[in-house]
């Protein structure tokens, strides 16, 4: 059983708003910071270009829509287990492909992560005027940190996910200005179809916090 501690700080909702153009969020203060996800969307988007013209829109738009269905139920099975709400019913009803990919990462998250401080939970920092919602901070082996579940057709090269790291390193600095707790820890977490293994990226903060900030200034120019 995980332990969940409820921050009061943490008791809020965001209304998103989603367009064309991408999404933002409307803060308490009644301004509108827009979703981080949406400023580090064009990063990479060169190799996502590169990858559809060589595939074919069609097959494109199949495999990307099945990558994004993939991911919203790996995130729920996660998520369900983590609020110790993962019953024999919902097991049973899991697609055998996402019960693969979760049972890759179940061993690593019993294994290491400790209390939970935030599942699925808005944020937004008034310091970078963006905000979004975080899949996880718990303690990770010990030490507070932001995780991030990612699934994946084959195994990722460090370089080509920095956005991933980027986003993280938001989060953590979200969760500091709301809550007084400051984050050092990114750990982004991949379950592979192709190889069925796990990679693990544990990662600081303060590696990737001025390469958010620049993407951040250009995307408001």
């Amino acid at each position: 059983m995980f332990e969940y501690v409820k921050l009061p700080e943490l008791d809020f909702e965001l209304e998103a708003i989603t367009s064309e153009s991408g999404r933002v969020y409307l803060v308490p203060s009644g301004n509108k910071y827009n979703s981080i996800t949406t400023i580090l969307k064009p990063y990479n988007q060169h190799i996502i270009e590169n990858w559809r013209e060589a595939v074919g829109e069609e097959k494109a738009n199949k495999i990307s829509g099945m990558a994004s269905r993939r991911g919203e139920a790996l995130h729920l099975a996660c998520e369900k287990y983590l609020l110790n709400e993962m019953d024999f019913k919902f097991r049973q009803n899991m697609m055998p492909n996402i019960k693969q990919l979760f049972l890759q990462l179940k061993p690593e998250i019993d294994k290491n992560i400790g209390k939970i401080y935030a599942i699925e939970q808005p944020l937004y920092s008034d310091e970078l005027q963006v905000a979004g919602r975080v899949d996880l901070i718990a303690e990770w082996d010990g030490e507070l940190a932001v995780i991030d579940f990612k699934s994946a057709g084959k195994e990722k090269r460090e370089e080509n996910i920095r956005n991933y790291f980027m986003q993280c390193s938001g989060y953590a600095e979200m969760f500091e200005e709301r809550t007084g707790m400051p984050i050092e820890n990114i750990v982004v977490i991949i379950a592979n179809i192709e190889t069925a293994r796990i990679q693990i990226f544990e990662k600081q903060k303060h590696d990737y916090l001025n390469p958010l900030k620049k993407l951040i200034e250009e995307y408001g120019k």
